[in-house]
């Protein structure tokens, strides 16, 4: 009987000390949670704090990966907002002090822009938003009086499909709930099959010309901002194989020309990462994985956008310059 309790013990301290452990080591039990949304799609549930893997997460209360904001800025703000997908958001790889828009808060903090003294750079972004998520985003919240509005995408985005709510509470990434306890997640992200979800297919074969579709809805988004009278600055980042040689392949090579096409017609000031990316001398240090990038690519493209946004806002040639010979 004492044996048997001493193993109950050891079993249940055990038990505890994984627990804890995966919960302070790893944030695992207390991932970022998500909201089905009709014509969004979905968003990441507002007012939430977590740490995955060390890195802080903080979305407040529009689901942006940002600090709690006032909906509608002080005379003396810089308000810029950035919207997009997972290059965007940063993920779970990223601290929340690492995303580009706190990279480029901390930046602009450091220069004498015109008649402001307070600067913020909103994050509206989830993991694989199309400009149609980003555009009915905007449609939603607005774009919170921002003077420059700048739309993040990367090659992909241009064959994006249509807004769907599908994966929330379905894809073990998009979970609409906490878990009970960090095991469980565990053993839901890593251990147990992932399940498909059928309905998915017919919404990942959209028919039609989804590059024409998305570009119409970014076409939406610049028209919305010029109503607001912000300023649009659009930009594309490369996935890593697009890097180098061979290049992009042949179906994305003609999605790139229609976009750079559009912009043109629709005079969008427009930033493309390809050849900025491949005149470095080691791009491939610039990224996570195949597609998001870490912290040194953050940095990179956050000073390409401060460049053009410094130049839109008719900042001193002095500063201006300063900012580019860090590059």
């Amino acid at each position: 009987m004492k044996l048997a309790l001493i193993i109950i013990l050891v079993v249940v301290g055990l038990f505890l000390v994984i627990e804890v452990g995966l919960r302070s080591l790893f944030g695992f039990g207390n991932p970022l949670t998500y909201i089905a949304d009709e014509e969004i799609g979905y968003l990441l549930a507002p007012n939430q704090r977590t740490r995955r893997f060390g890195n802080r997460i903080v979305i407040n209360e529009y689901s942006m990966r940002s600090m709690a904001i006032q909906k509608t800025p002080a005379l003396s703000t810089l308000r810029v907002l950035i919207i997009g997908d997972s290059i965007a958001n940063g993920g779970w790889w990223t601290d929340q002090d690492n995303t580009i828009s706190s990279l480029m808060t901390r930046s602009l903090k450091s220069l004498t822009i015109g008649k402001y003294n307070e600067i913020e750079v909103l994050n509206a972004s989830a993991n694989s938003w199309g400009p149609r998520n980003e555009l009915a985003y905007l449609q939603r919240f607005g774009d919170f009086n921002a003077q420059i509005v700048v739309l993040l995408i990367n090659t992909d985005d241009l064959f994006a499909t249509a807004p769907t709510s599908l994966p929330v509470g379905r894809d073990r990434n998009y979970p609409d709930q906490k878990p009970l306890l960090a095991l469980v997640e565990v053993w839901q992200r890593y251990i147990i099959k992932t399940q498909t979800i059928p309905e998915l297919k017919a919404v990942h074969q959209e028919p039609g010309d989804r590059v024409g579709i998305n570009l119409e809805a970014i076409k939406q988004i610049q028209a919305l901002t010029q109503k607001n009278n912000s300023q649009f600055l659009l930009v594309m980042t490369p996935l890593l194989r697009e890097i180098g040689e061979p290049g992009p392949r042949d179906y994305e090579i003609k999605a790139r020309q229609r976009l750079l096409e559009f912009t043109k017609a629709q005079q969008i000031t427009y930033i493309d990462f390809l050849p900025l990316f491949n005149s470095t001398p080691n791009p491939q240090a610039l990224y996570q994985d195949n597609i998001h990038l870490n912290l040194p690519g953050n940095q990179f493209v956050r000073q390409i956008i401060e460049r053009s946004l410094l130049a839109i806002l008719d900042v001193p040639t002095s500063q201006n310059d300063s900012k580019v010979n860090q590059l």
